[in-house]
This record gives C-alpha cells, sequence and structure tokens, in this order.
C-alpha cells in the first residue's frame, strides 16, 4: 500500500488565539493534501481524471494534539479506504514523524458540472485510487484514537 505523502507548508496566520492551529485550519491542509493526490498526481499527461469536479459529501475529524507554527512543513499522509461506484473515501494522517497531531476522512463523490450531478468513477480513476488503497488502515482515519485524543 502507497501513501500519498503532502509536505504542507504553515502559515502565522494558520494560528489561533490559543497559539495553536486552529481546528478549521486542519481542513484546508487535508483540502490541500487531496487536492495534490487527486489532481496534481493522478492525471497524469494528457489524462482526464477527477478533471471534471467533485463534492465532498462527509468530513470526520480528530484532534489527538495540538500542533503550533513552526516554519517547517507538516507532513499529511493520504490513503484511500474505500472506493465505490460513485463514491471514495480518503484517509489522512496530519504528522511529524511518529506524532500524529490529526487523523481524518472524507468521503468524494465525483461530480459532473455540466450536468449538475454526480457520476461514476471512471475504470482509470479506480485503477490510479486501487494503488493506495487500504481498508486495514482505515483503521488509522478519523474515529481511531479517541482513548489517544482523550489522553492528550
Amino acid at each position: 500500500m502507497a501513501r500519498h505523502i503532502y509536505p504542507c507548508p504553515m502559515r502565522w496566520s494558520d494560528m489561533d488565539a490559543f497559539g495553536h492551529v486552529n481546528n478549521v485550519v486542519f481542513l484546508r491542509y487535508l483540502e490541500e493534501a487531496r487536492v495534490d493526490f487527486m489532481f496534481r498526481l493522478a492525471p497524469g499527461e494528457g489524462s482526464a481524471s477527477f478533471t471534471g469536479g467533485s463534492v465532498i459529501a462527509r468530513h470526520e475529524i480528530d484532534y489527538l494534539r495540538p500542533l503550533v507554527h513552526r516554519h517547517e512543513p507538516v507532513t499529511v499522509e493520504t490513503w484511500v479506504t474505500k472506493v465505490g461506484a460513485a463514491s471514495m473515501t480518503v484517509a489522512y494522517e496530519i504528522k511529524d514523524g511518529e506524532t500524529v497531531y490529526v487523523r481524518a476522512s472524507t468521503i468524494v463523490v465525483p461530480y459532473n458540472l455540466e450536468e449538475g450531478r454526480p457520476r461514476r468513477i471512471t475504470a482509470e480513476e479506480r485503477a490510479f485510487l486501487e494503488e493506495y488503497f487500504d481498508d486495514a488502515a482505515s483503521s488509522a482515519g478519523a474515529g481511531a484514537g479517541k482513548e489517544e485524543a482523550a489522553a492528550a
């Protein structure tokens, strides 16, 4: 199983009044990693994969530890835990080495912007997603680590 690794830059404005990265900003980090994964990495030369649009059906996020601003990027690991006929579930960890700050998952629905409705996942998209598939690691997505979060 491969994971997409995205070094996400942190901005001074990411911090809130409490001196750590604001919870909403973590969703931006996930978005940056997902866009890099699906729209930069996946399509390849001449491919139409994922170019028709997509919508987010669901986000689930567990905040495990506070993250404070620094000049080095934070790592966002992304992988696929489910591929259906017209949706996929992407899991993430925002981390440094072994320190995990956030575990999350997103249900993404491919969308036909011209027709204004969801569409099926193409064979080419499915083949790409399966390279990053790991249903065993889905326990590392959001919903896992609640004991860890409670202890933090």
